[in-house]
């Protein structure tokens, strides 16, 4: 039986991976922003190979993004950004890949998150297309 993009299940479905990579983002957002660098260094070993300003900024990054797959949808005021945060992680899941290859680490949870990015702004692109 295929489940219609429009039906309830999938707009739960889509609810509740917009809830996981919301709350994962702002979880990292808040590591990024405001942990110590040294503890950052032990769980992310990354992050004490780089400017703590590039930390910061890919922290706020990951800020916004948690909050752009929430509230515009959540709020109904231009719920069309959430299609558009979506997208953006794709993107943002994307460099975080190759940013890990490039050190010869595994980007596999990045290419996980990229995928849950990407089905949920394939399941709000109807949102993104109507007029707001």
């Amino acid at each position: 039986m295929a489940i219609k993009k429009n039906s309830k299940t999938m707009h739960i479905t889509l609810w509740i991976v917009q809830s996981l990579l919301s709350v994962t983002l702002v979880w990292a957002a808040y590591m990024k922003l405001f942990e110590s660098p040294e503890a950052l260094a032990a769980m992310w070993q990354w992050t004490g190979q780089v400017s703590p300003m590039f930390v910061k900024l890919t922290g706020i990054i990951d800020l916004l993004a948690g909050i752009g797959l929430i509230l515009p949808a959540w709020l109904r005021i231009r719920p069309a950004l959430t299609f558009v945060t979506a997208a953006c992680v794709v993107l943002l899941m994307l460099c975080a890949m190759l940013f890990h290859l490039s050190r010869g680490e595994s980007p596999v949870f990045n290419l996980f998150f990229g995928l849950l990015a990407a089905f949920v702004a394939w399941g709000r692109q109807e949102r993104a297309a109507s007029p707001c």
